[in-house]
């Protein structure tokens, strides 16, 4: 049994659901479960509906219909005839936005945010699933809602397990003998069966989750690049593909920021030893990265860009220092406002810590901090990170840079700089 995770990219237009049905007819003899991202762009724009909706601004019900334009193109190059059930499916999708937004915003804004941008992965795989249908494939549309249980923290659901996989292994592999199984990517639900969401790109994790519990003899997740690479290709002209990558080396490289795969992805398959591989839906021919169980080395160093950095310098306003105390109630600050830590550094009289410029919530922090503590910050600044790294490495990526902060230990080195 496999499991085959398709993002917004590879679904982008009718042709690229085409080329999703061709993937998948390929391995149709094996028992198949299906996840798959919002086509596009669509979480950004459903993202942006949600800011506006909440602002009260009239163009979060334009955003609307560009999206369900968008879609409804994409519906009719698939499904020339009008009178198929996948138009009256999709449409009534989109009514649980439009309820929405018949009514001012009274809720909080991470839990509209969820009710609403869910919705892409709802539409996204009701089209594939019919698709599959018309090209002879046998399958199942699954709401991911009633297998994956969360807590109630919207936009960063923590998963129950014990309870997820007591769903998933009680009804799954006997649906799967029979039939293709079609799921979303990225959304749960709570207890009392509001939706939430894993975390911005989560259909990884959500994927990862099914083949965990799942006992799945590898995940695929399909990609618009070949493979795992040393370094993103918008940063340098020259990347390699690297072929084999551990899990502990996997885990390093999306925690310092690497994109390829979520950072949650990777330790449920670990935990059960099932191999991920990322693959190329463009370039079917190309082996792509396998990541599993192994104690060999990256071949090559990898280089992690992260920009808009705010570099923030904390200091106590008494005669303390930072100890544990005072580090424990800085990072339950750094929670309340939903702000990750990229890179950090204390000494003795201060605690200073990279993280990225999001914007409101960043000023949120930096005033709560202000309460207790002394804080400087400067922004605009650059996180590179490069994994097994030697002095050659280091001065390509510092030409016309100044280092700010900069850690190293025997694998890994962290500069933060600005542009000279």
């Amino acid at each position: 049994m496999q499991v085959f995770k398709f993002g917004g990219a590879s679904v982008k237009d009718a042709s690229g659901v085409v080329n999703l049905g061709a993937i998948v007819s390929a391995h149709k003899d094996h028992a198949l479960l299906i996840v798959v991202s919002a086509m596009g762009k669509t979480t950004n724009l459903l993202e942006q509906l949600v800011r506006n909706h909440v602002d009260g601004s009239e163009t979060a019900t334009h955003l609307l219909e560009e999206t369900k334009h968008y879609h409804h193109t994409i519906i009719e190059e698939l499904f020339p005839d009008k009178d198929h059930p996948v138009h009256n499916e999709v449409a009534n999708r989109f009514v649980e936005i439009e309820w929405i937004l018949e009514e001012p915003p009274m809720d909080p804004y991470d839990y509209l945010y969820d009710q609403i941008v869910a919705v892409g992965e709802l539409v996204s795989t009701t089209i594939v699933s019919h698709y599959l249908q018309a090209i002879g494939l046998k399958s199942r549309w699954l709401d991911a809602r009633d297998y994956i249980l969360t807590d109630n923290t919207h936009r960063e659901g923590r998963v129950d397990w014990q309870v997820t996989a007591s769903r998933i292994q009680a009804q799954l592999p006997q649906l799967l003998e029979s039939q293709l199984l079609v799921t979303q990517g990225f959304i749960g639900s709570t207890s009392e069966n509001f939706t939430t969401t894993l975390g911005r790109e989560g259909s990884d994790y959500s994927a990862a989750i099914f083949a965990a519990c799942l006992g799945a003899e590898s995940l695929t997740i399909w990609k618009d690049v070949p493979g795992v690479l040393n370094a993103d290709p918008k940063w340098f002209d020259q990347t390699e593909l690297i072929p084999e990558l551990s899990y502990l080396d996997a885990i390093e490289l999306t925690y310092y920021g690497a994109t390829v795969i979520h950072p949650k992805t990777i330790k449920p398959l670990q935990n059960k030893n099932i191999p991920l591989f990322v693959k190329s839906f463009i370039d079917l021919e190309n082996g792509g990265t396998q990541i599993k169980g192994t104690h060999e080395s990256l071949p090559v160093p990898s280089f992690i860009f992260k920009v808009n950095q705010v570099l923030v310098s904390i200091l106590p306003k008494d005669f303390s220092f930072i100890v544990e105390d005072n580090l424990s109630d800085i990072f339950s600050r750094f929670h309340a406002h939903k702000i990750k830590v990229n890179m950090m550094h204390n000494s003795a009289v201060s605690f200073s810590v990279s993280i990225d410029d999001t914007g409101s919530n960043v000023d949120a922090l930096l005033g709560d901090l202000q309460s207790r503590y002394d804080v400087h910050h400067q922004n605009g600044l650059e996180l590179i990170t490069i994994r097994y790294y030697n002095q050659q490495t280091i001065d390509r990526v510092l030409v016309e840079k100044e280092i700010i902060m900069e850690l190293k230990d025997s694998y890994t080195c962290q500069l933060l700089v600005r542009k000279l």
